[in-house]
């Protein structure tokens, strides 16, 4: 019998879930006995919920301010969202469960941690709860819900703050940062000096941050093209044409939302970025030196410190200072990108989805003997209880499944 795993992501916070959920889908190919069925936990909430999901998009991409209040306010008043986002989501939430029988539920986004477990323990249904953190440093106290059966960290860093938190060091693995194939297993030749460099400059699925103000810069004092990825921000792509076009043509392209970033990757030099936790792993997969701008505050904040600290990458605080900090990667026949690819290679996890997929099949087994020991049987609700649930909506068109 296939082992079925529920997992509760997001379509429109950001491309970060989405592609850790892919990361995790993908591995089910190899593995005939595991579903994967992959819901956006904003879409059970009805229209009110899902709104407030797309809302990042705008919020993030215009006022960074204005979501650094939101993250440290919700930060402050965890209970309070988990007892918002458990009303809104638990009828359609039980439905899902009639509908799925999953074995068990693997949560990729902070708002479904704390309110999907008071689900499971009002209604008295043992399925195997864990989260996979999709932050590295700057954890959000909703990442940490003490009575999930597991955490999956992504970083030392990360298992750090959830022990501040008060989850128990038993309950918290770190197993690395999930990322797509295709990013993994490129042979990217040593770097070279050369007459022209390739400068990659993307800001996230949402285009945020002065992209103008660095490709200006790039292009003013090097000898280079510039590839810039606007993500689904079409205003940025349309003012980035219209003021680089026609002073630096063939030397600047301008991209909107692509599929192909890993062939983008592998074709660069430099990688200049926000300090997205997704676009910073998958560019050291792809054994990319970066230079990190800036961070969404809130969650995001402490990446670029993360990056130098583990020489994955190095952070330029202020436009000014990009010339002379190629400059020094440069410098010495490109002597310090050499020590960051070398760093890349070393501290990557290839394998980190299939762990992450292995530990998830086995959580279920885990907390069944546990249950056997204690004489418990592993679902206690019955029919009746989920019955008793009015769907809003035919739940099966929110549910992608893959296996």
């Amino acid at each position: 019998m296939n082992k079925k795993i529920l997992i509760i992501s997001s379509e429109h916070t950001g491309h970060g879930h989405k592609s850790i959920a892919e990361s995790l889908q993908e591995k089910v190919g190899e593995n005939e006995q595991t579903e994967i069925h992959v819901v956006d936990g904003f879409a059970l909430g009805g229209s009110a919920l899902l709104n407030i999901g797309k809302s990042y998009g705008p919020i993030t991409r215009y006022s960074a301010q204005l979501w650094n209040a939101i993250w440290h306010v919700s930060a402050m008043n965890s209970y309070v969202i988990d007892k918002v986002v458990e009303n809104l989501i638990k009828d359609d939430f039980m439905v899902l469960l009639d509908e799925v029988k999953p074995d068990v539920i693997l949560s990729i986004h902070p708002n479904f941690n704390g309110s999907v477990i008071n689900i499971l323990r009002k209604e008295r249904i043992q399925i195997p709860f864990g989260t996979l953190i999709a932050d590295l440093v700057n954890i959000y106290p909703l990442w940490c819900d003490p009575r999930a059966d597991f955490i999956l960290s992504p970083t030392k860093e990360a298992k750090g703050k959830c022990l501040e938190y008060g989850v128990p060091k038993e309950k918290i693995h770190v197993v690395g940062f999930p990322v797509r194939e295709r990013f993994l297993g490129h042979q990217r030749k040593p770097f070279e000096m050369k007459s022209e460099l390739n400068f990659l400059m993307m800001s996230g699925g949402e285009g945020v941050g002065d992209m103008n103000a660095i490709a200006e810069n790039l292009l003013n004092h090097f000898d280079c093209t510039v590839t810039i990825i606007a993500g689904r921000n079409e205003t940025l792509k349309a003012e980035l044409e219209s003021s680089l076009k026609p002073r630096f043509d063939k030397r600047v392209d301008v991209l909107g939302f692509t599929k192909n970033i890993q062939d983008l990757m592998l074709a660069a030099d430099i990688g200049i970025m926000r300090g997205s936790p997704n676009t910073m792993f998958e560019a050291v997969a792809t054994n990319l030196p970066i230079i990190i701008t800036g961070a969404l505050p809130g969650q995001e904040k402490d990446n670029p410190l993360f990056a130098e600290k583990h020489l994955l990458g190095v952070y330029c605080q202020d436009n000014e200072n990009l010339k002379s900090i190629i400059d020094q990667l440069l410098a010495n026949d490109g002597e310090k990108l050499k020590m960051i690819m070398e760093s890349q290679r070393k501290f990557i996890n290839p394998q980190a989805a299939q762990d992450i997929l292995n530990f998830v099949t086995s959580a279920e087994k885990a907390k069944l003997k546990s249950r056997k020991r204690r004489r418990t049987p592993l679902v206690l609700a019955t029919r009746k209880s989920f019955k008793k649930f009015k769907r809003r909506k035919p739940l099966k068109k929110l549910i992608r499944r893959v296996g």
